[in-house]
C-alpha cells in the first residue's frame, strides 16, 4: 500500500479522536548509544522524549548519558547478553557460563558505568533471556539497585525476561516494534507506521531503533509528523509504563 494511501486512510479514521484527552502513547528507545559520537549527538538533539539506551564501558557512554539526561531524556542501560549466534558481546557482557557472583558483579559494574540509569534492556540476548535462572539473578540486582524497570527487547520468542521481572515485582515492559532491522529509509518509515498503528490498536506501543544515519534521518524528518497524523502522543518511560500498567 502506497504511503499517500496509508496517510489518507489514517486521516479518514481519526476524526472521532481529535480533541481526545488521552491519546494513544508511543515510547521510542534508541539502543546502542555510547559508540557513535556524532550519531549520539543527533539522538540527544531530537525533539522527542526518547529513551537513550547506552552500552556500558563504551567510549562515549558517560558523556552521552549525561547529555541525554540534561535534554530530559530517560537513560537506560543496554546490557549485553549472550546470543545464540557466536558474536562478540563487547564490554560488560553477561553469559550463560558465568557463576552467580561474576554475573552479578558484571551487571553492577555496568549500571555504575552509565550515569542517570533508571532502567535496563537487553542488547542481543537471544540465548540468555531464555534462561529463568540467569534472568532471576539479573532481576535480583535490579531490585537491589532501586527497583529499576526492565524492558525486554524480545530478541527471542522464547524469552522469559519480562516474566522474571514481574515475578521479582519489578516494573517491566516489552518491545512491540523494531524500526530498523533493515537499514533502508522506506523500510524504517514502514516500521514507524507499524509502531503508530500498534499504539492506536493497543493504546500504547514501544519501539526500538538504533543510531544509524538512516534511522536518524527518518526520525528527524517524520517522527513529529507521524505523531500528529496518527493523533498519538510521544511520551517518556514513566508515562508509558503508567499507561500500560493501568490497562491491565
Amino acid at each position: 500500500m502506497g504511503r499517500r494511501l496509508v496517510l489518507l486512510l489514517v486521516l479518514l479514521w481519526l476524526p472521532a479522536l481529535v480533541g481526545a484527552e488521552n491519546r494513544p502513547a508511543v515510547l521510542l528507545v534508541i539502543d546502542d548509544m555510547g559508540d557513535r559520537p556524532a550519531e549520539g549527538d543527533r539522538v540527544v538533539a531530537l525533539d522527542a522524549p526518547l529513551v537513550c539506551s547506552v552500552l556500558p564501558h563504551t567510549p562515549h557512554a558517560e558523556r552521552q548519558a549525561r547529555a541525554c539526561h540534561a535534554a530530559s531524556k530517560d537513560v537506560m542501560l543496554h546490557l549485553p547478553m549472550q546470543a545464540i549466534e557466536d558474536v562478540p558481546l563487547g564490554p560488560g557482557g553477561v553469559t550463560l557460563d558465568m557463576p552467580p557472583e561474576a554475573f552479578r558483579d558484571a551487571v553492577t559494574d555496568s549500571l555504575a558505568a552509565v550515569p542517570h540509569v533508571r532502567s535496563v534492556n537487553n542488547h542481543m540476548g537471544s540465548l540468555l533471556t531464555r534462561h529463568p535462572g540467569h534472568m532471576t539473578w539479573l532481576m535480583e540486582v535490579l531490585q537491589e539497585e532501586g527497583e529499576l524497570l526492565f524492558l525486554d527487547s524480545r530478541t527471542s520468542e522464547r524469552t522469559v525476561a519480562k516474566d522474571m521481572a514481574l515475578e521479582a515485582e519489578l516494573p517491566a515492559l516489552e518491545r512491540d516494534v523494531f524500526l530498523d532491522h533493515h537499514r533502508d529509509a522506506e523500510a524504517i518509515r514502514a516500521q514507524l507506521h507499524q509502531l503508530f498503528r500498534t499504539a492506536r490498536r493497543q493504546g500504547t506501543a514501544v519501539g526500538i531503533g538504533h543510531p544509524y544515519p538512516e534511522t536518524l534521518d527518518v526520525l528527524e524528518q517524520d517522527l513529529r509528523q507521524f505523531a500528529e497524523t496518527y493523533q498519538v502522543e510521544l511520551v517518556g518511560l514513566d508515562e508509558l509504563y503508567g499507561r500500560r500498567n493501568n490497562q491491565h
